[in-house]
């Protein structure tokens, strides 16, 4: 697949909560080839390397994307500087992303984990009203994007940590409820490590399919300095390693070695 390495107009900037800011860029020639699930290098003037971010939602027809990103140090923060006009340098679209099918068997199971969250929206647009998205943050003041899943047609069930808002606790008790209800054929999930592989058990304890997107750290976002390593098994082979960036970030959970 293409990716393009250019500076893109940003034509919407907003805020969702404390350090997460919502853009969106007009880049025509990235919107036609991107596909959800899949991340973006942005450079950050005075730095070195870029700072992969997931996209967000990708408007075809008007030949846009959407990123969403938390600030998480100096790289991110000059970012979130960059305001409505001016224009943003990425590398896009790279990695593989979700597998979202054409004829939609059953319903779908989204579960994000505070900033793992936007990377699904455009598949809780796609299935509408036959998935449930399960979210997950620390507290009131972290919520993000749940009116967008709800604007999807999405069941949205909001977790937060200290019960501020919604169910108080993890995403585990609504997710194994979902899926008791049964007609569920297919889990996607971004967020941290110990919530994918809690995910990944239970959809293996129900025989439900799933999908993971992982978050590592990057350098290049291409593949070539290998960095971003996971170790995966696949058909009864040996582990192997492989690379977040060009061989993800998305994996079949069955697969990954957490």
């Amino acid at each position: 697949m293409s990716y393009f390495c250019e500076r893109y107009p940003i034509i919407e900037k907003s805020s969702l909560s404390a350090d997460i800011y919502s853009y969106t860029l007009l880049c025509p020639n990235v919107a036609a080839e991107a596909q959800t699930g899949q991340f973006v290098q942005i450079k950050a003037e005075g730095f070195t390397l870029r700072r992969p971010i997931s996209i967000c939602e990708i408007d075809k027809q008007k030949g846009t994307i959407r990123l969403v990103f938390e600030v998480r140090g100096k790289g991110t923060d000059k970012i979130s500087r960059l305001n409505v006009g001016e224009l943003m340098d990425i590398i896009a679209p790279l990695g593989h992303g979700f597998t979202v099918p054409d004829t939609l068997d059953g319903k779908a199971i989204i579960v994000g984990g505070g900033i793992g969250t936007p990377p699904m929206l455009d598949i809780a647009k796609k299935y509408k009203d036959k998935c449930t998205a399960v979210l997950g943050f620390r507290s009131f003041d972290r919520i993000i994007l749940d009116k967008d899943y709800t604007k999807a047609g999405a069941m949205t069930i909001i977790c937060t940590d200290d019960g501020s808002y919604g169910i108080k606790g993890t995403i585990a008790s609504p997710l194994d409820e979902e899926l008791k209800a049964g007609g569920v054929s297919m889990i996607y999930a971004c967020g941290p490590t110990p919530m994918l592989k809690a995910v990944v058990l239970t959809a293996e304890r129900y025989g439900v399919k799933c999908e993971v997107s992982l978050e590592q750290r990057m350098g290049c976002g291409v593949g070539a300095c290998v960095v971003c390593a996971c170790t995966v098994r696949r058909g009864g082979s040996k582990e192997q390693v492989l690379r977040v960036c060009k061989d993800g970030p998305v994996f079949d959970g069955s697969e990954v070695v957490f």
